[in-house]
């Protein structure tokens, strides 16, 4: 039998979440959270904004701002996470969001057609962020604003590797968790000014955490298994039990709220 050849990163991340789409969309880490809150209320949106929703998933973040503009437009390139946001848009009775199959890296929209992107949860799926970016820039009107909330590492370099292991082990479309640090150089190169809006932990039950991604149960045992025997410094940082000896506990991650305007307009 011939070997099949290994998927790229767009691939993996359409392959996995074509699984477990609807997981995304049952949510309650996605469908609401205190970040999701600070994104709406520094957002400054007129009835007549047009908002995109970048890599939306399921559609919990679309709907969020659907109320304060008059479109949402949702993308994202896995076909069955935009079956979700139509359910969802149904189920809550929400006529202004509209579902687009797209790639944050190629949108196809007019430039200077949105007032305001946002992301969230997205962005460390992404291979080349910077070409997204670079759309954002494109895309965003002179007064426009970019919003991202994601997982972020912590500038301490264990802390950011012990992230990675665990990430790329629940879900192998995993990129990156990047940096504050990182994501400012990389908004200031796009042409954004940066400002950290909100840090935040969030809080985390493991076996959501792994059922929602379907994660193997090899790979489950591995995390609880670095868990166990990582250091007492990591432990602190990210909130973990001394002894873990089933998959009924929680824990924290650090994420981060960055708002970004365009620096020349």
């Amino acid at each position: 039998m011939p070997k099949r050849a290994p998927l790229d990163i767009k691939q993996q991340v359409q392959q996995r979440f074509a699984d477990v789409a609807s997981n995304y969309r049952k949510s309650k880490v996605h469908a609401a959270g205190a970040d999701l809150d600070r994104m709406v209320q520094v957002s400054t949106l007129g009835q007549d904004s047009r908002v995109l929703d970048a890599g939306c998933g399921a559609g919990h973040t679309a709907l969020a701002f659907a109320a304060h503009a008059d479109l949402v437009i949702a993308c994202d390139f896995t076909p069955p996470m935009l079956k979700q946001v139509g359910l969802l848009t149904s189920e809550r009775g929400v006529s202004n969001v509209r579902a687009q199959l797209a790639d944050v890296e190629r949108l196809p929209f007019a430039d200077e057609s949105f007032d305001l992107i946002v992301t969230r949860y997205s962005a460390h799926h992404w291979g080349q962020p910077e070409r997204a970016l670079a759309e954002f820039r494109r895309l965003l009107n002179a007064d426009g604003a970019l919003l991202i909330s994601d997982i972020m590492a912590r500038e301490d370099y264990a802390q950011d590797t012990f992230l990675q292991t665990i990430e790329l082990l629940r879900d192998p479309s995993h990129v990156r968790d990047y940096r504050i640090s990182e994501w400012r150089a990389m908004l200031t190169s796009a042409g954004f000014r940066p400002e950290v809006v909100m840090t935040f932990d969030l809080t985390l039950h493991f076996d959501a955490w792994t059922r929602r991604m379907d994660t193997p149960r090899q790979h489950t045992d591995m995390i609880r298994t670095i868990f166990n025997e990582t250091s007492e410094d990591i432990k602190r940082a990210f909130r973990l039990p001394a002894s873990i000896i089933s998959d009924d506990f929680d824990f924290v991650i650090p994420g981060t709220v960055i708002r970004a305007t365009i620096a020349n307009p």
